[in-house]
């Protein structure tokens, strides 16, 4: 019953609804006691020698009208009380969605997507049922199920009615107890169901590392495995459920056994007429019902609580990213990093150290070192999908990166991560992404400063080419460029391209890099590389080891230390130049 106090908010909300709903219940209620009343006059009738064919006429025309009315309120109820329910799983969905999108990159490291997409359906459609059906179950039963007793009492024996419910105890004590069970046991068929997500949405999006690597036995066997985990829970979950509406019938059957016991021997002592012992069982018969639904209640709830525990606690997660900001202006200015050291969360080692330069505004930064050097983690530390320890680590403008709104900061930037994501839309959608409604001359402007405009034009669809999840029909370097597209036609104040052009040729390396000079004069431009000639223009050239800055300087100024940046420009520009050599000897020969 806990997750009924925590549901308060909304019933609060709706309490219209499920008032008029409850109301409709009770007529509901009220009009199912008539039948069985008809049916007692028409036996004592019968008995008596009394009925007459326009009585029975008028009893029967009594039984249509009830039971066209019972229709009509049947109807409106369930739109009351069901509609509500509808409403709270849009509310539960909207929030939790929002939440998903506000939480930083550090909750995801945590979280994954099937244990995610699990809260997001089942856990959600679990609750909506407590609030649905569940607020039904519980008001029917207690509404059906005390009128009918209450009518026993009154109309027929309060004798024979308080031996009638001589069971009911055992019932109550054992539904309490198989919903303890219940809990336990949805919680664990939840997080099973969490893990086989988790499975289904890797396996899928690495089909093709799959393929490639004949792993596909291997990686179904491991999802049978899952699979077979999740249905032996949910058939624990089942085994318990499935005492529920046996002991309920046993309640009932007892009952019956008790009530026509007694109810013979008041008939013989004359205490009740036979018309009134038929309208008791027939009373009885009206209690499976209301006790069935007390039992569907209480596995509703404990599922519902489950679910509602688990929603929760991501909604209970604090995002430590975004909430302590100032200000409200955007950012404007130079940006200095001055980190003493930073590590990201759970990893002890120190990601950055003694990390200090300014990006001055509207120059052209090159970022470039080994993997894991730290190039990237520049990046996400100044988009704030983490946070130095030290607010003053990192300044844009006159104020610390933290007092700015995370909205008004990050809408300052174009950015290109290293894993370039593209939506399963058309082409024009993903570049447009930023401004749908921005017109087609925009769009292609940035495809060719991007150099993808040829490209995109020579599809059968053009820029209304779907390209699939993820941008699976498109090469990697075709990603690539609708990505660098997608960001510069927000024209932001600082681009990044965290190692963007990593699957393009040199040549449509140096030609997008042109494009973006002279179509970004006096904005700020990062760019990540490991290929050194994508950096060489640079205003400035940052070199990164191990987290830290070993060489930093104008390209003709590192060439002259003769340090890493040096060796590794001319050996990256013989390698190039010897490939291109064999690629105009490989022409000649097929010429």
């Amino acid at each position: 019953m806990k997750v009924f106090r925590k549901l308060g908010w909304f019933f609060a909300r709706e309490w219209r609804s499920y008032t008029v709903g409850i109301i409709m219940l009770i007529l509901v209620a009220l009009m199912e006691l008539v039948p069985p009343q008809v049916i007692g006059w028409v036996i004592d009738g019968i008995a008596q020698d009394t009925l007459t064919g326009n009585l029975l006429l008028q009893f029967i025309l009594l039984l249509v009208a009830v039971a066209v009315l019972t229709y009509i309120v049947r109807y409106f109820w369930r739109i009351m009380i069901f509609g509500a329910s509808y409403r709270l799983g849009r509310i539960l969905r909207s929030r939790l969605y929002r939440k998903y999108s506000e939480m930083s990159p550090a909750f995801y490291q945590k979280r994954r997507t099937g244990d995610l997409m699990a809260h997001a359906t089942n856990d959600i459609q679990a609750v909506q049922a407590t609030a649905g059906a569940g607020i039904l179950t519980i008001a029917d039963s207690l509404i059906t199920g005390g009128a009918v007793l209450i009518t026993m009492a009154i109309t027929i024996s309060p004798k024979l009615t308080l031996i009638a419910m001589i069971p009911l105890p055992l019932m109550v004590i054992l539904t309490s107890y198989y919903g303890t069970l219940m809990n336990r046991g949805f919680k664990k068929a939840q997080a099973a169901f969490s893990m086989l997500n988790d499975k289904t949405q890797e396996s899928i999006s690495g089909i093709k590392v799959t393929k490639t690597f004949g792993y596909e036995k291997s990686d179904q066997a491991d999802f049978r495995k899952l699979s077979d985990d999740v249905v032996e829970k949910n058939l624990k979950v089942s085994k318990v459920d499935a005492l529920f509406d046996p002991t309920i019938m046993m309640v009932i059957g007892i009952s019956y056994f008790l009530s026509i016991f007694f109810g013979a021997r008041m008939v013989l002592d004359d205490t009740i007429t036979i018309g009134a012992l038929v309208t008791f069982t027939t009373y009885l018969g009206m209690m499976v019902w209301p006790l069935l639904a007390l039992g569907w209640f209480f596995n509703l709830v404990q599922r519902g609580s489950a679910s509602y525990d688990r929603i929760q606690d991501i909604m209970d997660t604090p995002n430590q990213i975004g909430a302590d900001y100032r200000i409200q202006d955007q950012p404007d200015g130079d940006i200095e990093f001055n980190i003493g050291a930073f590590n990201f969360p759970d990893d002890e080692s120190d990601g950055l150290r003694d990390v200090r330069f300014t990006i001055r505004k509207g120059s052209t930064v090159g970022i470039v070192g080994r993997t894991g050097s730290g190039k990237s983690a520049l990046i996400r530390l100044l988009l704030r999908e983490f946070d130095t320890v030290n607010p003053d680590d990192i300044r844009y403008g006159s104020h610390a990166l933290r007092d700015y709104s995370i909205r008004n900061l990050r809408s300052q930037f174009g950015y290109v991560p290293q894993d370039h994501f593209l939506f399963s839309t058309t082409i024009r959608n993903n570049i447009a992404f930023s401004n749908p409604d921005l017109p087609d001359e925009d769009i292609f402007h940035a495809a060719s400063l991007s150099h993808i405009h040829e490209d995109i034009s020579g599809f059968p669809d053009g820029y209304g080419t779907v390209v699939g999840e993820r941008g699976v029909s498109l090469s990697g370097g075709q990603k690539q460029r609708i990505s660098i597209a997608r960001a510069l036609i927000k024209d932001p104040e600082v681009l990044i391209l965290d190692d963007s052009l990593s699957a393009v040729d040199a040549e449509t390396e140096e030609r997008i890099l042109a494009n973006i000079q002279s179509n970004r004069a006096g904005k700020t431009n990062i760019i990540t590389a490991h290929r050194m000639s994508a950096v060489s223009h640079a205003d400035l050239i940052i070199v990164m080891d191990s987290g830290t800055i070993i060489e930093h300087g104008t390209h003709q100024g590192l060439m002259e230390q003769k340090g890493w940046y040096h060796d590794t420009y001319n050996s990256q520009a013989l390698r190039e130049a010897l490939e291109s050599s064999l690629d105009n000897l490989v022409q000649k020969e097929d010429d």
